[in-house]
Parts: C-alpha cells; structure tokens; sequence
C-alpha cells in the first residue's frame, strides 16, 4: 500500500472520471483546490473524503489503494 501506488490511482480515477474538479469537489465536500492537490502534490485525502471520493466516483477502494488489480 504504498503512498505512490495510492496517488496514481486515484489521479488517474479522478482524471478519467469525466466530472471536473469542481463538480468532485462538490459531490465529496472539499474545494477544487484539494482535488487538485490530490492528482499534484504528495497530498492524500483524509479516510472520510476518500470514503466519498470512492463512493462519488464509483471506485474500488481496494484497488486505489493497492490491494486489488482490478
């Protein structure tokens, strides 16, 4: 579960999402500019926005973080 498996991941969930990062941020309750931390710096959500995160975007969480390849 490596911190860098985790950033690539979600960056490329959030980018393939089709929502802008506005509308993320919205639907998970963080500004756009925290979205955008998250896809450009070292910075990773807290477990209750990434909760969202995963729930507003529809991901697997075990995926993102690593522990599934699908």
């Amino acid at each position: 579960m490596e911190d860098k498996i985790i950033k690539e991941r979600l960056k490329a969930e959030i980018k393939n999402c089709g929502l802008s990062t506005i509308e993320i941020a919205k639907k998970v309750g963080v500004s756009s500019e925290m979205i955008t931390q998250y896809c450009t710096t070292n910075k990773l959500p807290k477990l209750d926005t990434f909760a969202k995160l995963c729930k507003e975007l529809d991901l697997d969480a075990n995926f993102v973080l690593g522990l599934s390849d699908i």
